[in-house]
């Protein structure tokens, strides 16, 4: 249980990144991220309401970071 709660706090943040740097855009990779993580909740992984909050609080802090890069690219 508490692996799956570490996991959901790290990996949808880590993702938002990663796909930001293979696509270039922070945007795309947000959608990209929410598609995998609304796929996994349709698929019975995530259990609890609490599961759901703390992926969007690492998505958010991925978009953040992803869009942070971004600009500091532009430089």
């Amino acid at each position: 249980m508490l692996l799956k709660y570490l996991s959901a706090l790290f990996l949808p943040g880590f993702m938002v990144v990663f796909f930001a740097r293979v696509a270039y855009n922070h945007v795309l990779a947000l959608v990209l991220t929410v598609a995998l993580i609304a796929a996994s909740v349709y698929k019975g992984y995530t259990d609890s309401f609490l599961l759901i909050v703390v992926d969007a609080f690492s998505l958010t802090v991925g978009f953040f970071l992803a869009s942070q890069m971004r600009r500091r690219n532009k430089k």
